[in-house]
Protein backbone atom coordinates (compact mmCIF):
# COMPACT_ATOMS: atom_id res chain seq x y z
CA UNK A 1 0.00 0.00 0.00
CA UNK A 2 1.30 3.43 -0.98
CA UNK A 3 0.98 6.00 1.79
CA UNK A 4 -1.38 8.92 1.22
CA UNK A 5 0.15 12.39 1.49
CA UNK A 6 -2.19 15.33 2.10
CA UNK A 7 -2.84 17.76 -0.73
CA UNK A 8 -1.72 20.61 1.53
CA UNK A 9 1.72 19.06 2.03
CA UNK A 10 2.04 18.24 -1.67
CA UNK A 11 1.10 21.80 -2.60
CA UNK A 12 3.48 23.36 -0.07
CA UNK A 13 6.43 21.21 -1.13
CA UNK A 14 5.64 21.73 -4.82
CA UNK A 15 5.66 25.52 -4.42
CA UNK A 16 8.87 25.38 -2.39
CA UNK A 17 10.57 23.22 -5.01
CA UNK A 18 9.56 25.59 -7.78
CA UNK A 19 10.49 28.75 -5.85
CA UNK A 20 14.02 27.62 -5.01
CA UNK A 21 14.72 25.13 -7.81
CA UNK A 22 15.53 22.42 -5.26
CA UNK A 23 15.20 19.37 -7.54
CA UNK A 24 15.24 19.48 -11.31
CA UNK A 25 16.16 17.65 -14.49
CA UNK A 26 19.09 15.27 -14.12
CA UNK A 27 19.60 15.70 -10.39
CA UNK A 28 20.74 12.78 -8.25
CA UNK A 29 19.67 13.33 -4.66
CA UNK A 30 20.82 11.63 -1.47
CA UNK A 31 18.21 11.80 1.27
CA UNK A 32 19.29 11.53 4.90
CA UNK A 33 16.71 9.05 6.23
CA UNK A 34 16.90 8.75 10.02
CA UNK A 35 13.62 6.87 10.33
CA UNK A 36 11.92 9.75 12.13
CA UNK A 37 8.59 11.20 11.06
CA UNK A 38 10.11 14.07 9.07
CA UNK A 39 12.55 12.06 6.97
CA UNK A 40 10.01 9.29 6.33
CA UNK A 41 7.60 11.88 4.94
CA UNK A 42 10.35 13.32 2.74
CA UNK A 43 11.30 9.84 1.47
CA UNK A 44 7.68 9.21 0.49
CA UNK A 45 7.47 12.63 -1.15
CA UNK A 46 10.59 12.01 -3.23
CA UNK A 47 9.27 8.64 -4.37
CA UNK A 48 5.98 10.24 -5.38
CA UNK A 49 7.79 13.12 -7.10
CA UNK A 50 9.96 10.68 -9.03
CA UNK A 51 6.82 9.03 -10.42
CA UNK A 52 4.85 12.19 -11.21
CA UNK A 53 7.23 15.12 -11.76
CA UNK A 54 7.56 16.47 -15.34
CA UNK A 55 11.33 15.99 -15.16
CA UNK A 56 13.70 13.08 -14.64
CA UNK A 57 15.76 12.79 -11.48
CA UNK A 58 17.05 10.03 -9.23
CA UNK A 59 17.42 9.68 -5.48
CA UNK A 60 18.61 7.29 -2.80
CA UNK A 61 17.70 7.29 0.89
CA UNK A 62 20.67 6.67 3.19
CA UNK A 63 20.39 5.84 6.88
CA UNK A 64 23.47 6.52 8.98
CA UNK A 65 24.22 3.77 11.51
CA UNK A 66 26.02 5.32 14.50
CA UNK A 67 27.46 2.10 15.87
CA UNK A 68 25.29 1.79 18.98
CA UNK A 69 23.45 -1.37 17.99
CA UNK A 70 20.65 0.22 15.98
CA UNK A 71 18.29 -2.14 14.18
CA UNK A 72 17.01 -0.65 10.93
CA UNK A 73 15.44 -3.83 9.54
CA UNK A 74 11.97 -2.32 10.02
CA UNK A 75 13.00 0.76 8.03
CA UNK A 76 14.49 -1.35 5.25
CA UNK A 77 11.18 -3.24 5.05
CA UNK A 78 9.17 0.02 4.96
CA UNK A 79 11.33 1.39 2.15
CA UNK A 80 11.05 -1.85 0.16
CA UNK A 81 7.25 -1.78 0.49
CA UNK A 82 7.09 1.86 -0.70
CA UNK A 83 9.57 1.39 -3.56
CA UNK A 84 12.13 3.69 -1.91
CA UNK A 85 15.76 3.05 -2.93
CA UNK A 86 17.50 2.71 0.43
CA UNK A 87 20.72 1.66 2.07
CA UNK A 88 22.21 1.70 5.57
CA UNK A 89 25.63 3.35 5.95
CA UNK A 90 27.55 1.78 8.85
CA UNK A 91 29.84 4.15 10.78
CA UNK A 92 31.61 4.47 14.16
CA UNK A 93 30.29 7.96 14.84
CA UNK A 94 29.35 7.25 18.45
CA UNK A 95 32.84 5.96 19.26
CA UNK A 96 34.29 9.16 17.81
CA UNK A 97 31.90 11.33 19.83
CA UNK A 98 32.72 9.55 23.08
CA UNK A 99 36.45 9.79 22.35
CA UNK A 100 36.77 13.35 21.05
CA UNK A 101 33.91 15.47 22.40
CA UNK A 102 35.10 18.08 24.89
CA UNK A 103 33.41 17.84 28.30
CA UNK A 104 30.57 20.33 28.55
CA UNK A 105 30.30 20.83 24.78
CA UNK A 106 27.13 19.96 22.90
CA UNK A 107 26.55 16.34 21.94
CA UNK A 108 23.92 17.37 19.42
CA UNK A 109 26.08 19.80 17.43
CA UNK A 110 29.03 17.37 17.37
CA UNK A 111 26.77 14.49 16.35
CA UNK A 112 25.10 16.63 13.69
CA UNK A 113 28.45 17.56 12.15
CA UNK A 114 29.57 13.92 12.12
CA UNK A 115 26.29 12.75 10.58
CA UNK A 116 26.36 15.48 7.93
CA UNK A 117 29.96 14.56 7.09
CA UNK A 118 28.95 10.92 6.66
CA UNK A 119 26.09 11.90 4.34
CA UNK A 120 28.40 14.12 2.29
CA UNK A 121 30.95 11.31 1.92
CA UNK A 122 28.30 8.84 0.82
CA UNK A 123 26.75 11.36 -1.59
CA UNK A 124 30.09 11.97 -3.29
CA UNK A 125 30.77 8.23 -3.40
CA UNK A 126 27.39 7.59 -5.08
CA UNK A 127 27.75 10.45 -7.59
CA UNK A 128 24.95 12.58 -6.10
CA UNK A 129 24.91 16.34 -6.61
CA UNK A 130 22.38 17.19 -3.89
CA UNK A 131 21.73 16.13 -0.30
CA UNK A 132 18.16 16.43 0.99
CA UNK A 133 17.60 17.09 4.69
CA UNK A 134 14.15 16.85 6.30
CA UNK A 135 14.23 20.11 8.26
CA UNK A 136 10.81 21.78 8.50
CA UNK A 137 9.57 25.26 9.42
CA UNK A 138 9.61 24.54 13.16
CA UNK A 139 13.27 23.51 12.88
CA UNK A 140 14.06 26.77 11.09
CA UNK A 141 12.24 28.78 13.76
CA UNK A 142 14.03 26.97 16.57
CA UNK A 143 17.39 27.46 14.85
CA UNK A 144 16.73 31.19 14.43
CA UNK A 145 15.77 31.77 18.07
CA UNK A 146 18.58 29.55 19.43
CA UNK A 147 21.12 31.51 17.37
CA UNK A 148 19.57 34.76 18.55
CA UNK A 149 19.46 33.70 22.21
CA UNK A 150 22.67 31.73 22.62
CA UNK A 151 25.00 32.68 19.74
CA UNK A 152 24.30 36.37 19.15
CA UNK A 153 23.57 35.84 15.44
CA UNK A 154 20.60 36.33 13.12
CA UNK A 155 20.77 32.99 11.34
CA UNK A 156 18.32 30.26 10.36
CA UNK A 157 18.07 27.49 7.73
CA UNK A 158 18.16 28.21 4.00
CA UNK A 159 16.00 26.17 1.59
CA UNK A 160 19.16 25.49 -0.46
CA UNK A 161 22.86 26.23 -0.13
CA UNK A 162 26.12 25.03 -1.66
CA UNK A 163 28.56 23.24 0.64
CA UNK A 164 32.31 23.68 0.32
CA UNK A 165 32.59 20.24 -1.30
CA UNK A 166 30.33 21.35 -4.19
CA UNK A 167 27.21 19.49 -3.04
CA UNK A 168 23.94 21.38 -2.78
CA UNK A 169 22.03 20.85 0.47
CA UNK A 170 18.26 21.17 0.02
CA UNK A 171 15.37 21.32 2.48
CA UNK A 172 12.12 20.52 0.61
CA UNK A 173 10.07 20.55 3.85
CA UNK A 174 11.28 23.98 5.00
CA UNK A 175 7.76 25.47 4.73
CA UNK A 176 5.98 22.43 6.21
CA UNK A 177 4.97 22.49 9.88
CA UNK A 178 6.13 19.77 12.25
CA UNK A 179 2.55 18.94 13.19
CA UNK A 180 1.92 18.06 9.52
CA UNK A 181 4.73 15.49 9.54
CA UNK A 182 3.36 14.09 12.79
CA UNK A 183 -0.16 13.88 11.37
CA UNK A 184 1.20 12.09 8.30
CA UNK A 185 2.80 9.19 10.19
CA UNK A 186 -0.13 8.92 12.62
CA UNK A 187 -2.80 8.96 9.91
CA UNK A 188 -0.98 6.30 7.89
CA UNK A 189 -0.02 4.22 10.96
CA UNK A 190 3.67 4.42 10.02
CA UNK A 191 6.26 3.24 12.56
CA UNK A 192 9.12 5.62 13.32
CA UNK A 193 12.54 5.24 14.85
CA UNK A 194 12.71 5.02 18.66
CA UNK A 195 13.74 8.08 20.67
CA UNK A 196 17.37 9.11 20.42
CA UNK A 197 19.62 6.96 22.63
CA UNK A 198 22.56 9.36 22.50
CA UNK A 199 24.57 9.81 25.74
CA UNK A 200 23.29 13.38 26.06
CA UNK A 201 19.91 12.00 27.12
CA UNK A 202 21.24 9.54 29.69
CA UNK A 203 21.22 10.23 33.47
CA UNK A 204 24.32 12.11 34.63
CA UNK A 205 25.02 13.67 31.22
CA UNK A 206 27.28 16.73 31.44
CA UNK A 207 25.36 18.39 28.58
CA UNK A 208 21.65 17.46 28.43
CA UNK A 209 19.84 18.94 25.37
CA UNK A 210 17.74 21.47 27.28
CA UNK A 211 18.19 24.54 25.06
CA UNK A 212 16.19 23.22 22.10
CA UNK A 213 13.36 21.97 24.29
CA UNK A 214 13.18 25.34 26.04
CA UNK A 215 13.05 27.05 22.64
CA UNK A 216 10.25 24.71 21.49
CA UNK A 217 8.20 25.62 24.53
CA UNK A 218 8.87 29.33 24.03
CA UNK A 219 7.71 29.19 20.40
CA UNK A 220 4.64 27.18 21.39
CA UNK A 221 3.72 29.89 23.89
CA UNK A 222 4.09 32.58 21.21
CA UNK A 223 1.89 30.64 18.78
CA UNK A 224 -0.71 30.11 21.50
CA UNK A 225 -0.96 33.87 21.93
CA UNK A 226 -0.78 34.55 18.18
CA UNK A 227 -2.00 31.68 15.96
CA UNK A 228 -0.49 33.43 12.90
CA UNK A 229 2.98 33.59 14.46
CA UNK A 230 4.61 30.91 12.27
CA UNK A 231 3.01 32.33 9.12
CA UNK A 232 4.47 35.73 9.95
CA UNK A 233 7.85 34.19 10.77
CA UNK A 234 7.93 32.28 7.47
CA UNK A 235 7.21 35.52 5.61
CA UNK A 236 9.87 37.35 7.61
CA UNK A 237 12.51 34.81 6.59
CA UNK A 238 12.07 35.94 2.97
CA UNK A 239 11.56 39.64 3.72
CA UNK A 240 14.92 40.74 5.12
CA UNK A 241 15.88 44.36 5.83
CA UNK A 242 19.58 43.92 6.56
CA UNK A 243 20.27 47.66 6.54
CA UNK A 244 18.05 48.12 9.60
CA UNK A 245 20.59 46.34 11.81
CA UNK A 246 24.10 47.37 12.90
CA UNK A 247 26.24 45.22 10.61
CA UNK A 248 28.55 47.70 8.74
CA UNK A 249 28.43 45.51 5.63
CA UNK A 250 24.77 46.34 5.06
CA UNK A 251 24.42 49.95 6.19
CA UNK A 252 23.32 52.48 3.58
CA UNK A 253 25.77 55.16 4.74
Amino acid sequence: MTYTISKKILSTVGRTNAAYNLIGEGDKVLLGLSGGKDSILLACLLERMKRHAPFEFDYIAVTVHYGIGEDFSWLEKLCAEQGINHQVYYTTIMDTIVEKRREGSSYCSFCSRMRRGALYSKALELGCNKVAIAHHLDDAAESFFMNLTYNGALRSMAPIYKAENGLYVIRPLIHVRERQTRDFVLSQNIPTTPACTCPARRPGSDKPPIAREATKQFLASLEEKNPEFFTSLKNAFSNLHANSFADPRFLDS
